[in-house]
């Protein structure tokens, strides 16, 4: 019942072609190329320049990241707060109502 079924290879059907015959060639070599020329090296530029209107784009960028993760994490510590608050009150109210059925008997 748990085991699975699996499902049986079906088997070719048709005529099977036989492989083809692979014969080597000759190898001619070609005539030699010369080396590309050296390319002249590119100037040493920064490619992004920092003006002080990108770094203080940056730096608001960074806080408005770091304070948005700050308040998910605050939240869902918050949240698992709050849970472990309300299983600890379930548990004391189920504890109390199973000691007073029980002092009943």
């Amino acid at each position: 019942m748990f085991r699975p079924k699996l499902p049986t290879m079906p088997q070719p059907t048709g005529t099977v072609t036989p492989t083809a015959v692979i014969e080597p060639t000759t190898i001619t070599p070609g005539t030699p190329t010369t080396p590309p020329a050296p390319v002249a090296p590119a100037q040493s530029r920064p490619v992004v320049q920092l003006t002080p209107g990108t770094v203080l784009a940056l730096v608001g960028g960074g806080t408005a990241v770091v304070l948005v993760v700050g308040a998910v994490l605050v939240s869902m510590l918050l949240a698992v707060a709050i849970t472990g608050a309300s299983v600890a009150v379930c548990a004391v109210v189920l504890r109390s109502l199973l000691t007073a059925d029980a002092k009943r008997r």
